[in-house]
């Protein structure tokens, strides 16, 4: 895989799909809106397409989500135990409650983290399947997924990803100055730096998907 290449096609992929579009960009960070884009995008159309069809675009983005939510649900069952454990443990006010609690936490936090870290490997594959097949049994094609990870090389795509990450992090601190230096606006800041997320909603959105899009068609015909 050409990394460098991906990187510098996904750019002008965003700049094509946003530049000079603004009610498109605008509609785009209506919720579920930058999903349902994403769909059209996972499935490799080339050059960035138009949307035709809100409504169409917005249910997609829906069921986007509830793929994305359904993968998550171990997390958010894990967390509302641990949530609901510390409550009890407080309220018992016994010590070897709250050490029970304690060592549950921990485990908890684990497996969580671990379960995360799956997810960062499989979920993008799953929504692109998703795109590709309109079948919600797809997307949990577990084995079908690791086949396709498989044809493009665990340590390729590891570096795809890191690469991802890494232009994730410097965005983030950019972003993070520029919302800092908006904060400090009088009376208007906490709405400017608002609009500013929202802005910037369609284009990170659009990007990762371009990037993840060109890892996955980097293993061939699936």
């Amino acid at each position: 895989m050409d990394l460098g290449n991906m990187l510098s096609d996904s750019f002008e992929y965003t700049k094509e799909a946003l530049m000079e579009k603004w009610l498109k960009w605008i509609l785009l960070i209506i919720p579920f809106m930058t999903q349902g884009y994403e769909i059209q995008i996972f499935k490799g159309t080339k050059p960035a397409p138009e949307i035709n069809d809100w409504v169409i675009n917005f249910i997609n983005g829906i069921k986007l989500a509830i793929v994305g939510l359904i993968y998550a649900l171990p997390i958010i069952i894990i967390a509302g135990i641990l949530f609901l454990g510390a409550i009890l443990a407080l309220i018992s006010g016994d010590p070897r409650v709250l050490m029970t609690a304690a060592g549950g936490a921990v485990i908890g936090v684990l497996i969580c983290v671990v379960w995360a870290i799956i997810l960062l490997f499989i979920v993008p594959f799953a929504f692109i399947r998703f795109a590709r097949t309109d079948k919600f049994g797809e997307a949990f094609n577990i084995s079908a997924i690791l086949a396709h990870l498989g044809k493009i090389g665990w340590i390729a795509y590891v570096i795809a990803l890191v690469v991802l990450l890494i232009m994730a992090i410097i965005f983030g601190i950019i972003v993070s100055i520029i919302s800092t230096v908006l904060m400090f606006i009088p009376l208007i800041g906490g709405l400017l730096n608002f609009i500013f997320q929202l802005i910037l909603m369609p284009p990170v959105g659009i990007f990762s998907a371009r990037y993840l899009t060109q890892v996955y068609d980097a293993a061939g015909p699936a």
